[in-house]
């Protein structure tokens, strides 16, 4: 009787009405934010230009036995002095739009969409402020090179930026012209992570930079309609990313870094949610297993007891940032809804929200979890 108790309490759980109060409150404060985009900050040592996108890799760092030389790795510290200023622009943008787009979905108030548009049009159609459909000088290194493949992680948040063009296509606000102008500009920039060399090797990737790759790669071609990518992100699924896990649901990749924690959670939250924008009535991937059984729910299953109590982590605390995790990590709330546990429905619903540390922003993809678990209507 008890196990129904709690599956009940699972399926009684309303995520729409628990979630309207705090996403309405973010998307009026987000009504006063003028759009800003990455023309407005430059970085003085890219090799890109105004609309080029550019950071810096954050673990590298000056080599003291060679002043002026070639930057140095010291993996988990970051260097404060590295360019991240596009970076927080982004996350300003996604945190904005996000917000913008859940409220317009949650309450059908066009102030949220007509603002939601402005960011969107400023950020990929206006040809004095939109960025370029690429990433080639994301990641750079001094003295090492002017970007690099990983830096595609960078546009992590670009896909619930997709998620919230795809509820705006509902709105009033939303013109065909500018959704087309839009849907290009995703279409151009998947286009470049599927051909281009730093995209070709960063889909490589057996660790959170693949499932980050496969995460934009879905949410990118679900906006764009392109059915031949979103196939074959649910094949990379199953062959490139539950082969990530160990037969407990533990990511050894990740626990083998000097933030094991941060990175596990990453890791899951991240493919937790590309199983969320892949999953079809006839595919629920995150029901899905390989044949001996490792699936996400073992995953969330392994991680989930050290989320509730992060005393009984079994490693060494993370060199960085450990005092800031967790927070409302999207695996529990994804987890419990696909499983029926209420155990992880009530640890993510006692955890905060949001974080204002920027590194748990910048791992954190799910801000407003109801753009991701909405059924869009009928194709306009």
């Amino acid at each position: 009787m008890l196990f129904l108790a709690l599956l009940a309490a699972v399926a009684d759980f309303d995520l729409r009405a628990y979630e309207r109060p705090r996403v309405v409150s973010a998307a009026e404060v987000a009504l006063a934010h003028a759009p800003r985009t990455l023309t407005s900050v430059r970085n003085p040592r890219s090799a890109g230009g105004p609309h080029d996108f550019s950071s810096e890799g954050d673990y590298w760092w000056p080599d003291p036995q060679k002043p002026g030389g070639p930057y140095v790795r010291r993996d988990g510290l970051t260097n404060p002095d590295n360019f991240v200023a596009h970076r927080t622009l982004m996350f300003g943008l996604a945190r904005d739009v996000g917000a913008l787009a859940a409220a317009w979905d949650l309450t059908h108030d066009e102030r949220f969409a007509a603002a939601a548009v402005r960011h969107l049009r400023t950020w990929f159609v206006d040809p004095a402020t939109r960025m370029t459909p690429n990433l080639l000088y994301a990641q750079a290194i001094q003295g090492v090179a002017t970007g690099r493949g990983i830096g595609i992680i960078d546009t992590l948040h670009l896909a619930e930026v997709a998620l919230g063009i795809e509820a705006l296509r509902e709105s009033q606000s939303l013109t065909r012209e500018d959704d087309a102008a839009l849907t290009q500009w995703f279409r151009d920039y998947l286009h470049w992570m599927r051909t281009h060399p730093y995209g070709l090797e960063e889909a490589k990737q057996e660790n959170n930079h693949g499932t980050c790759w496969v995460l934009q790669a879905a949410a990118f071609a679900r906006l764009t309609g392109d059915a031949a990518v979103l196939a074959e992100c649910r094949a990379r699924f199953r062959r490139d990313l539950l082969t990530q896990m160990a037969a407990d649901g533990s990511f050894l990749r990740e626990l083998a870094r000097t933030k094991p924690y941060g990175y596990a959670i990453f890791n899951l939250d991240v493919m937790t949610a590309t199983a969320v924008v892949l999953s079809t009535p006839d595919d629920d991937l995150m029901r899905a297993t390989l044949p001996d059984g490792r699936g996400l729910l073992r995953a969330v299953g392994w991680l989930a007891p050290f989320l509730a109590d992060k005393s009984r982590w079994p490693k060494a605390p993370d060199v960085m940032y450990w005092n800031d995790w967790p927070i409302r990590q999207p695996a529990l709330l994804f987890g419990a809804l696909a499983s029926g546990n209420a155990e992880w429905l009530a640890t993510w619903r006692r955890l905060p929200a949001d974080s204002a540390v920027e590194e748990v922003q910048r791992n954190f993809p799910v801000r407003y979890p109801t753009l991701w678990l909405r059924r869009p209507g009928a194709a306009r």
